[in-house]
C-alpha cells in the first residue's frame, strides 16, 4: 500500500496571495497536497479540499 500511498508530481500553483509554490507530491491515504514554498526549506502540506478551493494553477513563466 506504501507504494500506492504518494502521488509524485511536479507543478506550480499559486496561493490565495499570489505565491508560487511548486506541488511534489500527493497523499492519497491523508487526502493532502504537499508542496514547497520558495526560501522554505521544508514542505508544507493542506487537505485537499482547501487546495482545491486557495490555489489555482500557475499558467505564467517558470521562475528559476
Amino acid at each position: 500500500m506504501d507504494d500506492e500511498r504518494f502521488v509524485d508530481t511536479d507543478q506550480q500553483y499559486h496561493d490565495r496571495r499570489g505565491v508560487v509554490v511548486r506541488v511534489t507530491r500527493y497523499d492519497r491515504q491523508e487526502r493532502r497536497i504537499i508542496f514547497m514554498r520558495p526560501d522554505y526549506p521544508h514542505p508544507c502540506c493542506v487537505p485537499k479540499w482547501y487546495f482545491e478551493k486557495y490555489f489555482r494553477k500557475f499558467e505564467g513563466k517558470s521562475e528559476g
